[in-house]
């Protein structure tokens, strides 16, 4: 039987591609990949978001493989460099392709599809990049990408004559009119709508990102998991402080929190939780207290009693909120200019 291993985003254009190559009766064996920057994976199950889309709904079985460690050490240095943020597409999919090149050399699959279109995406799918990530993953004639096949050149297992070519597309560009007719041939109704489906595409959470890597030279799965929830705020080179914007973000920070960490809260009031990480002083847990209080419902006030849970006990101690400047002063989200309060 010819076998295939194909690359799953969550997306329509990926399902779409797996759906071609299955109507040609050959056994596709579907992976995915678990990063600490994906916004489709959740846990073990491949579900999006934003549209209940699923691999269930199309009828193939997920393989998901873990990148946390790898994928983090690849976008601190990527060979090829970033997209308009911090999203090293190119160095992405090179590293994707040898990962599937494993899952082929295991099961002794014949060649890789990609739903991958010519011309959608400005740095990783023209077709010089298409070929140099063939090459750079040593996958060069062993990728088939379905709905742009016809505009590309014939690969290994078209010309073996295992897959028809006369059954692949012609999709290019931007346009999803394509891809809208094609599922409603397949019966796929419910897809959700054209994303990123990566956070190093969004230039809030890379802004925060490139502060992380400024800072710590070997960022864990926890520092970047942190990036998802809350204004961050800069108070020194070795001290973070992280503000929850709602109660699931208050139940992350708290889940999160480590050890070394201290929380604060505003006593007797609806509030934050505030994570303050890295080298902590009185200091610090002051500037922290004042962020948590302006966020809170007791931000009108002019003074209000804030609950500190430190290394070094619980305690209370009484604070007033955070004024303007030190607001923008310490917010990585909008400034990267010099802190104003020293350390």
């Amino acid at each position: 039987m010819v076998r295939a291993v194909a690359l799953y985003s969550g997306g329509l254009d990926s399902a779409l591609a797996i759906l071609t190559i299955l109507k040609q009766g050959i056994d596709v064996k579907v992976l995915s990949f678990l990063t600490p920057f994906n916004t489709t994976i959740s846990g073990t199950s491949l579900q999006v978001s934003n549209g209940g889309f699923s691999s269930n709904q199309c009828g193939f079985d997920v393989q998901i493989r873990h990148l946390e460690e790898t994928f983090i050490d690849m976008v601190k240095n990527p060979k090829f460099g970033y997209g308009k943020n911090m999203n090293p597409c190119i160095d992405c999919r090179i590293l994707m392709l040898k990962e599937a090149k494993l899952l082929v050399d295991e099961t002794g699959a014949d060649f890789i599809i990609t739903g991958e279109v010519l011309g959608q995406r400005p740095m990783s799918q023209r077709r010089d990049t298409l070929n140099r990530v063939d090459r750079e993953a040593r996958v060069k004639g062993y990728v088939l990408r379905p709905l742009s096949a016809k505009l590309l050149d014939v690969t290994i297992p078209e010309a073996g004559g295992i897959v028809s070519r006369d059954v692949l597309h012609d999709f290019s560009g931007r346009s999803r009119k394509p891809q809208m007719s094609l599922a409603r041939e397949f019966g796929l109704m419910n897809y959700p709508a054209p994303a990123g489906g990566c956070l190093l595409t969004e230039p809030i959470f890379s802004h925060k990102l490139k502060d992380l890597l400024a800072h710590n030279q070997k960022p864990g799965v926890r520092d970047i998991a942190l990036l998802k929830v809350g204004r961050h705020f800069r108070y020194s080179p070795e001290c973070k402080i992280i503000v929850g914007r709602d109660k699931k973000e208050n139940e992350i920070l708290e889940s999160l929190a480590g050890n070394n960490d201290c929380l604060v809260t505003i006593e007797g009031y609806g509030s934050p939780t505030t994570l303050v990480s890295g080298a902590v002083n009185d200091e610090a847990l002051r500037v922290a207290a004042s962020l948590c209080a302006r966020y809170s419902d007791a931000k009108e006030l002019p003074h209000m009693q804030a609950r500190l849970n430190t290394q070094r006990g619980t305690y209370s101690t009484r604070i007033s909120r955070a004024s303007d400047e030190i607001v923008e002063a310490l917010r990585i989200e909008r400034t990267q200019g010099k802190n104003i309060v020293k350390a």
